[in-house]
């Protein structure tokens, strides 16, 4: 049974209220058909009965998955992950942030290292823009990104050589594996700060 709270909503667009269902807490192990919810993003989405506008909803939310040893913390308050070794636990500010991580741990690869691969291809672009992973493809295992340009998302396929090398650079450097541990907000700013 998953963790949930219903409240109520005002529709930005037609102003009537309305009821929704919220997931403070979601364990995948006890829910797992809330898992792809959480990657599509429709737990934080909200129809409106009235007229049908959609909403974006940003609350807390707390993502386990004990199986795969993943805690993703949505929250701008303090939280801690006392208890918790073991765990690759990451502090999210956002409901992309969020959905990016659970796509990562869920397609079997290493934030960290995905985050490196974001900070290389970057730099190889010679392009300031914000990558976020969307998918695994392809037979080669391509890693696909994506980023916004000129009002449009545009796509990216990185070879999966890439992601091994980054790994490689990864398990050569275990003070930045120890930087990772704990709950930190590992994204592009924060690889950034090691190179």
């Amino acid at each position: 049974m998953a963790n949930y709270n219903e409240i109520q909503v005002k529709c930005p667009s037609c102003g009537q209220q309305h009821r929704v269902r919220i997931y403070p807490s979601i364990n995948v192990s006890e829910t797992p058909e809330l898992r792809e919810k959480v990657c599509s993003g429709e737990v934080f989405t909200a129809e409106c009965p009235h007229c049908g506008h959609r909403q974006i909803l940003k609350y807390d939310m707390l993502y386990h998955d004990p199986e795969a040893k993943v805690l993703v913390c949505l929250t701008d308050s303090v939280f801690h992950s006392d208890g918790m070794e073991g765990y690759n636990c990451r502090l999210v500010s956002d409901v992309g942030s969020l959905m990016e991580k659970v796509k990562i741990f869920t397609a079997g690869l290493d934030d960290l290292v995905v985050e490196l691969c974001k900070y290389v291809t970057i730099r190889e672009m010679g392009k300031d823009v914000s990558l976020r992973f969307l998918r695994m493809d392809g037979a080669d295992q391509s890693i696909i990104m994506a980023y916004p340009q000129n009002g449009q998302m545009e796509m990216l396929e990185i070879g999966f050589n890439v992601y091994e090398d980054c790994a490689g650079i990864v398990n050569r450097n275990p003070a930045l594996r120890d930087a990772a541990g704990g709950l930190v907000t590992l994204d592009q700013n924060w690889i950034g700060r090691f190179f």
